[in-house]
């Protein structure tokens, strides 16, 4: 990363003009490792400073009988920054948000819930690959026919998911898909993605939209705007160059690497079988195909969560919480000893 952005220093600061083509032509090698990951078709997917832009994108350019009078569908469990924005524009764009509750005692909303929920009324669905408060893994294949049965748009947040558990879009058909490339990538923030079915950009025209929603970005007629015949639709105003050329080593080192889920796998079953042997409670699914790359633990009411993510980094081991949910993510760079010696420290200090 560091050689990378070391590069892009040099060369946007040499006394030429050959800025713009160096950093497009890296930019575009950014969008092509995110096609090879998830199986995009070409001219399908572009690059978002983050998955919240990245959904506006979309809901500002859908076709207005799409959502007006209709329910947008989402679970409890999203990640809260898109369920903010769904929120806010509920009113002007005229649906109905309709959040899917987590039932009483549960860690996370059940899928039957969700289908319940999910009647021919439903405009949008916003499905969570895989949630960031309890690392449950929703059943795709599953969701997404049912919601071709009832008509609906349906996109998919992949954030807490996509790098550790496979995702094909050959498998998982989605109308839309949502990322960036933090978390298992290792890529850096402001390196997102929006990817949409070929057959449905066309009938999209984003109202976010700039300079570079156009065929030719550098065409400044101003009564001849017309919006690019691909995703580049969704592109706006300058892109986050920066971000996608310093997320390009990850993404190459990521593609490289032969097993990184069965290492992961290898890691929470011991995470899960420590955890119980501490007497702690599993706040993620047991079942590993239910299940993505971390393992939530519920803390005794006593335990003040964010002290003990203190004394652990104090040790030099770093979890985060959500409340008194403890997040456990083993990374590529974690190994059994680093899962030992977190119990360890742990079995101290609660």
């Amino acid at each position: 990363m560091a050689a990378a952005l070391a590069a892009f220093s040099t060369g946007w600061g040499q006394p030429d003009d050959a800025q713009w083509p160096t950093v497009l032509g890296k930019r575009q090698k950014f969008l092509t490792l995110w096609r090879d990951l998830i199986d995009a078709p070409a001219d399908t997917l572009t690059s978002a400073e983050n998955v919240t832009t990245a959904l506006f994108s979309i809901l500002g350019g859908l076709p207005k009988g799409q959502l007006r009078g209709k329910r947008v569908l989402i679970a409890a469990d999203c990640f809260p920054s898109l369920h903010f924005l769904l929120n806010g524009l509920a009113d002007r764009m005229g649906f109905t948000l309709h959040t899917v509750p987590i039932r009483d005692g549960a860690f996370w909303v059940n899928d039957d819930d969700l289908l319940d929920a999910w009647g021919s009324d439903v405009g949008l669905a916003l499905l969570t690959f895989v949630t960031s408060t309890s690392s449950h893994r929703c059943d795709l294949q599953r969701l997404i026919a049912h919601g071709r049965e009832m008509g609906s748009l349906i996109g998919v947040d992949l954030t807490q998911g996509i790098g550790i558990i496979p995702f094909s879009l050959n498998d998982y058909p989605a109308d839309f898909v949502i990322s960036t490339s933090l978390k298992w990538l290792c890529g850096t923030p402001g390196a997102g993605i929006i990817q949409m079915r070929k057959e449905l950009i066309d009938d999209v025209t984003p109202e976010l939209r700039g300079w570079f929603s156009q065929d030719n970005p550098f065409s400044w007629d101003l009564d001849a705007f017309d919006y690019a015949p691909d995703a580049r639709r969704f592109d706006h105003g300058t892109p986050s160059v920066l971000a996608c050329l310093g997320s390009i080593p990850a993404l190459r080192w990521h593609a490289a690497q032969p097993d990184l889920p069965g290492q992961n796998r290898a890691l929470t079953d011991l995470i899960i079988a420590a955890a119980d042997d501490a007497g702690l409670t599993i706040a993620t699914p047991r079942d590993p195909e239910k299940r993505g790359g971390s393992i939530m633990v519920q803390l005794p009411p006593a335990v003040d969560a964010q002290a003990l993510v203190g004394q652990l980094r104090d040790q030099h081991i770093h979890v985060d919480c959500r409340g008194r949910i403890l997040r456990l993510s083993p990374g590529a760079v974690t190994t059994a000893a680093h899962v030992s010696n977190l119990f360890i420290a742990l079995k101290t200090l609660i």
